[in-house]
């Protein structure tokens, strides 16, 4: 009579454990193929409102308008979810409100109008909040526990990075990594990898296709090249430190400056219109990706990851809404380019290792980079890119373009020990 007891009472851990995985699975599923969908929807919007832009050069003198409208919704309608990626940072550490759906429209929304009328932003950010306030939805429709939600917004995470990029596997690493390595919970893995692959085929599904670069020309292994290439990453790692430092300098100054916060994308946008006037141009706008592409074949003034670095640091300063990862592509790329003037490696090589090394530093993601790389340019250029991306991550200083982000382990140690201003907030927050 014993043996059947005992039998049970073996399996009944056993189904709840299966019925977990399965709960996960359906909500990485679901979560990855409404984040796909949404992604779809905000890549072709973004490509119209590109190109009518582009068209329409005059829309750009609008810009002052529309930041104060952006400004104004957030102030109204978006006070609880201004933080944007710091928030799901924040969120993932410490779990405690459900990220309001309200995030996922705002940020679509001003992100569109930014780039229509002239701003200098990315995308990432935009994917990335939509994703996490998708996910998190799923949190009272499973009835998951609050210990469980960085699950759910790892999930978010991944499914907006890849969709947005066409990168899953470097999503991945990015959703585990972008947290603390000590605190990732190996149960979140399967979900997290499931999520990301839905969410790059639905948004493939849609007609959706992301850019495709050109595979660098990669030079023989030896000690020469690999010195060029840790000078290199040194100094992406460096170019990171500056777009970070820069970009909270203004977000400092405008708030400091300028106490009503609808005002400041105004007043930065005024400032971002005289600076397209001044320069002549609008390849210093938008995504930029035109000039990412040219940097891997075509010489280009030397100054132009200075220009992107400002602008960008300017419109996300002033409130501003989208990402830093693409115009941390541009700055990389157009900064590699600018290499090759003294640099004796292949430009392309110099273009694709500045591409993902100034993420990396910025965003303090080494591996994710590493393997973003790998997805972009091939296999082959995998040791030249991992050891870029290395070497910014250690030069990009304590923090990055995450404010709410912890950095810990080796770097932080090794910030520690040199004694570098800046240590103490992580210590802080463990």
């Amino acid at each position: 009579m014993e043996k059947p007891v005992l039998e049970m009472r073996i399996a009944s851990p056993f189904r709840m454990s299966f019925m977990r995985l399965i709960k996960w699975l359906l909500i990485a599923v679901i979560a990855g193929t409404c984040i796909g969908t949404a992604s779809a929807f905000f890549l072709n919007t973004l490509e119209w409102a590109t190109n009518y832009r582009e068209s329409h050069l005059w829309i750009i003198t609008l810009l002052p308008i529309a930041g104060l409208l952006i400004g104004l919704s957030y102030y109204y309608w978006g006070s609880t979810v201004a933080k944007g990626n710091n928030l799901l940072l924040e969120e993932l550490s410490h779990p405690r409100n459900t990220i309001p759906f309200r995030m996922a429209p705002l940020v679509l929304a001003g992100t569109v109008m930014t780039h229509l009328f002239g701003g200098s932003a990315g995308r990432e950010g935009t994917a990335v909040q939509m994703g996490g306030a998708i996910a998190d939805q799923f949190t009272k429709l499973f009835k998951v526990k609050q210990a469980d939600r960085n699950i759910i917004l790892i999930i978010g995470i991944s499914a907006g990075f890849s969709s947005v990029f066409g990168t899953p596997f470097a999503a991945i690493l990015f959703a585990l990594e972008v947290m603390l390595i000590r605190k990732i919970r190996y149960e979140s893995i399967a979900p997290c990898i499931l999520a990301a692959f839905t969410a790059h085929y639905s948004c493939l599904a849609w007609g959706i296709s992301h850019i495709h670069y050109i595979s660098p020309g990669v030079p023989e292994m030896g000690i020469t090249n690999f010195a060029w290439v840790i000078f290199v990453g040194a100094l992406c790692g460096l170019a990171a430190l500056l777009f970070s430092k820069t970009t909270h300098l203004f977000s400092h100054l405008f708030g400091k400056v300028i106490k009503y916060a609808p005002l400041r994308p105004f007043v930065g946008g005024i400032l971002i219109v005289i600076a397209i006037g001044a320069f002549d141009t609008t390849k210093y706008i938008g995504l930029g990706i035109p000039t990412i592409v040219a940097s891997f074949d075509n010489g280009l003034p030397a100054y132009t990851f200075l220009i992107k670095i400002l602008l960008t640091a300017v419109t996300l300063g002033a409130g501003f809404k989208g990402g830093e990862v693409t115009p941390l592509f541009f700055i990389g790329a157009t900064l590699g380019n600018a290499l090759f003037l003294f640099v004796p490696l292949p430009l392309s090589l110099l273009a694709a290792v500045g591409f993902v090394a100034v993420f990396s530093g910025a965003a303090n993601t080494p591996l994710a980079c590493t393997v973003m790389g790998i997805e972009l340019f091939g296999i082959h250029s995998g040791i030249y890119i991992g050891l870029a991306c290395m070497v910014a991550y250690f030069f990009s200083g304590p923090t990055g373009i995450y404010t709410s982000q912890i950095i810990e382990g080796p770097k932080l140690q090794l910030y520690k020990y040199l004694g570098i201003p800046g240590t103490s907030k992580n210590e802080d927050l463990l």
